[in-house]
């Protein structure tokens, strides 16, 4: 499973962009086929899925975390719904294509917020996105090995048969070198 530092780095959070800019460009080209209400509701329901990905994802407990992704899965479903609401209004057909690629990337937005909502559900993090039990031993056991590895690799004298491995002078910062 791949850990991401910033939520920027999210697939889903990348993919709730591009369903923003989608909205932005439709409103560009098209917005005046849409009501000012129309047009002010799928704007904020669109740039909503990306914020609530992203303060989901800054929050501290996965309650907190599994709350804002349904927020994010409740927006893209919003859009999805006025997309699909107008689609056959003979007044918007110039901007059908826009409105089935939005509707195409909200639907990409709702599977990939299921399966992490899913994914949550059923991983061993819990509480406040901590490690629980075994895995938080696993882990600390992982991490002290390679600590101990490392300052082996950093302590070994020249003779020893490990000095020029790459991975000891990775350890020494001699790498690349």
């Amino acid at each position: 499973m791949a850990t991401y530092q910033h939520f920027e780095e999210l697939p889903v959070w990348q993919e709730a962009a591009r369903l923003y800019n989608l909205v932005l460009d439709l409103m560009e080209e098209h917005g005046a086929l849409f009501t000012p209400g129309f047009r002010n509701q799928i704007d904020r329901a669109g740039l909503s899925v990306s914020n609530n990905i992203a303060e989901g994802f800054d929050r501290v407990t996965t309650a907190e975390l599994l709350t804002f992704l349904g927020y994010a899965r409740g927006s893209a479903s919003e859009v999805k719904s006025m997309c699909a609401v107008i689609l056959t209004r003979k007044k918007i057909k110039p901007a059908l294509g826009l409105l089935q690629a939005i509707r195409a990337v909200c639907e990409s937005c709702l599977k990939q917020l299921t399966a992490w909502m899913s994914q949550i559900d059923s991983g061993p993090v819990q509480g406040k996105r901590h490690l629980t039990g075994t895995d938080q031993r696993r882990r600390d056991e992982g991490r002290i090995a390679s600590e101990w590895r490392l300052k082996f690799l950093r302590s070994i004298q020249p003779n020893h048969p490990l000095y020029n491995s790459p991975e000891a002078r990775k350890a020494r910062g001699e790498a690349g070198e």
